[in-house]
């Protein structure tokens, strides 16, 4: 958004004209005054240009009004990679006659100013770590203004090498030459480092946490030789082992605890990536872009042991000079993310790294924000967030015009995949992926990111939002923070996020589909098939799956038999089919479920689409009795969901009373007529997922007929199943509807506390009118 007022103040004709522009977005640290000095002196203006609170601040003097047009036109148009422009604002000043164009000192000031997500190392940075000769040849902490670490090394504004944890390691005279030389691409490059003054890297045997003589090739070589070893990145550490050595990744897989959970992979480039898996022209820029994500890819040659039961992997490339030296010895490894099951991601030797590996490739530069590689993958062309992390965080979202306040909001997320959101001044900060709160450790992370987010951006939140749900650990915090608390229902924060990312304005409404696991409910009750009439600040709830029990409670989410069980159970009564899968099982626990089942002891109603999921992967042959990871039945259902069909099961609504409900015992008896014809679980798989984006149409038809709603915003967890979000999103797009889903965010979890920002904006909103 570029706002101006033509031309400038002139104070005599023969003098000239002078304005002022002020840039705001991620202007700051990524290289943008130097860039503006060399196009004022292209442009041969007079003036300067300074950091100040508001963003960057540029004077301009010249002879001819058109001159300013031309520049601005140029600054938007050739601005520097790591910058984002969020507006540019222009008015007249008086002409001094300024000839020359400088670089002027930072103005303090404590308004909002954004900083850089880490980003992948650049091709000028390559060059020089492959050309001999090079004083940065080979070196592992190659950086310069358009790329390296910034929000895991910032600790605190102003964003200078003092403030981040380089502040340790004084510039050798080269550097400083290089640092201070605005026509130099590492002019106040903060984390600016060479082999004279930088971080260095120390190859420790895990056993003693002593050195042991060696570097990057050593290191490769002893992953060559089946070793597993911790190397440290820019958010943390990897564990790393050769992905074709199975002996290997079995024993990273018994260090970490993780037998069938995926791992991720780096390779050394596309090509290699395209010999294990199908590579679209989408998927190939999300690999190439600065951000570096794990980007999920469909299987073209199987690694054992590193996606079982997929039919997905998930790549990276190299995002930082040490992990591009590394690659250049062996081809492709594993990393995944060093810690234990649940824990964060660790980022210090202390925390216990030595313990899970061999070796330890480390260096001397700390992190000071811990932060997981993101994860995406592109559904009908467009971007599909599994995790939100390194690389796109702290990005700013704005909000509508007629949402902003001027009050600072922290929104907490829920209990699971957690992330915080931070608004002030007509942005959303969102956190990195904090992980699942009732782990102590992701707590204490969860803590340590709202204090480093609210120190980098100078805010001291008012408002406080939170899940409804009493138990959760964020709710428990912001009830004893003393500050204002606000609470919003699960299901109506997960589908405001893409209201919020996409601007649509308060009081529109929306049909609202959340299908999820769980959701704290308006009446207690576990929600996760939810259908909600929904604006900004209320909804209503239109239509739910029908109920079933939760045999066991949260033992039924981990365990797929048991809903399996209680779908039979509403379908067939005491006469439930014989299933060869239950076979498996011990008669005596089945006999135990089905009974808790019929009396209603330790099986609370639940209308969650993720146990659905559960249950038919269990009744296609495709769930593992207990799973290790969330979601693992549903994704072995959408893995085998590969075949082209239009063809879906019968379901009910059930309109005796509102809000209607949807039933799926005809979804059940007719998967149990396709087991007695012996229909291929992939049909079968197939036909469940058609037969939810149906449901998803008919729910649609009937808020467009009685509400005169045509716009659905499609939100949860469950949408993270690309089958079934493509196929919605068809359904939906051909009948004349308007779909929005996230598209920067997870449509998991993840997206709560942004959801959450949008509903506490327009209760204040409501209040202060």
């Amino acid at each position: 958004m570029v706002t101006r007022k033509r031309g400038g103040t002139r104070t005599d004709k023969a003098k000239g004209y002078a304005v002022t522009v002020v840039v705001f977005g991620v202007v700051q640290g990524v290289g943008f005054r130097p860039f503006v000095y060399r196009l004022a002196r292209e442009f041969g203006l007079g003036g300067w240009v300074k950091n100040a609170g508001t963003g960057v601040e540029i004077r301009l003097e010249a002879h001819d009004p058109k001159d300013f047009e031309r520049f601005l036109h140029a600054l938007k148009g050739r601005k520097p990679p790591l910058s984002r422009i969020e507006r540019v604002s222009s008015a007249p000043a008086p002409f001094k006659g300024i000839a020359d164009f400088r670089i002027g000192e930072s103005r303090p000031g404590g308004s909002f100013v954004f900083i850089s997500p880490d980003i992948a190392v650049c091709k000028d940075c390559l060059e020089e770590i492959h050309a001999p000769g090079e004083r940065r040849y080979q070196y592992a902490f190659t950086n310069c203004t358009n790329c390296g670490p910034r929000y895991t090394i910032v600790r605190d504004l102003p964003y200078d090498r003092k403030s981040t944890t380089m502040s340790g390691f004084p510039m050798c005279p080269d550097c400083a030459r290089e640092y201070g030389d605005p026509l130099d691409r590492r002019y106040h490059a903060q984390p600016i480092a060479c082999p004279a003054c930088g971080p260095r890297l120390s190859l420790l045997a895990a056993g003693t946490g002593k050195r042991v003589p060696g570097g990057v090739p050593e290191a490769a070589g002893l992953i060559k030789k089946g070793r597993v070893l911790a190397i440290k990145g820019i958010g943390g550490f990897h564990l790393v082992c050769d992905p074709e050595n199975e002996r290997a990744v079995r024993r990273l897989r018994r260090i970490k605890g993780r037998m069938t959970k995926p791992l991720a992979l780096m390779a050394a480039d596309v090509g290699t990536v395209e010999r294990y898996a199908f590579v679209s022209p989408a998927e190939q820029r999300f690999l190439l872009s600065p951000q570096r994500p794990i980007v999920l890819l469909a299987k073209k040659r199987d690694l054992p042991g590193i996606a079982p039961g997929l039919n997905e992997m998930g790549f990276m490339l190299p995002y930082s000079p040490l992990h591009e030296l590394l690659l250049g010895h062996i081809g492709l490894i594993v990393a995944t993310s060093s810690n234990s099951k649940d824990a964060p991601i660790m980022k210090t030797e202390e925390e216990g790294v030595l313990s899970l590996c061999d070796h330890v490739l480390t260096h001397d530069r700390p992190i000071e924000m811990r932060s997981d590689d993101s994860v995406v993958k592109t559904a009908g062309g467009r971007p599909l967030f599994v995790r939100r992390a390194r690389g796109y965080v702290p990005y700013p979202q704005p909000v509508h015009p007629e949402l902003r306040a001027g009050i600072v909001v922290a929104a907490l997320g829920g209990e699971l995949k957690d992330t915080i959101s931070l608004y002030k001044d007509g942005y959303v900060i969102t956190s990195q992926f904090l992980g699942d709160l009732d782990d102590y450790r992701n707590f204490r992370y969860f803590e340590e990111t709202l204090a480093h987010v609210g120190r980098l951006f100078g805010a001291k939140p008012e408002v406080l939002v939170s899940d409804l749900h009493p138990d959760f650990h964020t709710t428990r915090f912001a009830e004893r923070s003393g500050l204002t608390h606000l609470k919003v229902q699960h299901h109506h924060a997960h589908i405001l996020a893409p209201l919020l990312e996409h601007g649509i304005p308060p009081g529109r409404k929306v049909l609202g589909v959340a299908l999820d696991g769980y959701g704290y409910g308006a009446d207690g009750k576990a929600w996760g098939g939810e259908f909600l009439i929904a604006d900004h600040d209320s909804y209503l709830r239109m239509a739910h799956f029908d109920d079933v029990p939760l045999p066991g409670g949260d033992l039924a989410s981990r365990q797929p038999w048991r809903m399996a069980l209680s779908y039979l159970a509403q379908a067939f009564g005491k006469d439930i089919p014989p299933l060869r899968a239950l076979e498996k099982i011990e008669k005596r626990r089945v006999r135990a479920v089905l009974e808790m089942i019929e009396r209603g002891i330790g099986s609370p109603p639940s209308s969650s689409c993720g146990r659905l999921f559960d249950a038919v992967s269990f009744l296609c042959g495709t769930a593992p009795i207990e799973m290790e990871y969330e979601a693992e039945a549903a994704m072995r259902l959408e893995a085998a969901a590969s075949v082209r069909t239009r063809a879906y099961y019968p379901y009910a609504f059930l309109d005796e009373a509102r809000p209607f409900r949807i039933s799926f015992v005809p979804t059940v008896r007719e998967i149990m007529e396709d087991r007695k014809r012996r229909t291929p679980a992939c049909l079968m798989a197939s036909k469940f997922h058609n037969t939810l984006a149906r449901v998803v149409l008919a729910a649609a038809e009937r808020a467009k007929r009685d509400h005169g709603i045509e716009t659905v915003s499609l939100a949860g967890g469950c949408f993270l199943n690309k089958r079934l979000l493509t196929g919605t999103e068809r359904l939906l797009g051909r009948n004349g509807f308007t779909v929005l889903r996230t598209d920067a965010y997870s449509p998991n979890d993840e997206s709560l506390s942004l959801g959450q920002i949008a509903f506490a904006l327009a209760r204040l909103r409501r209040r202060d009118k």
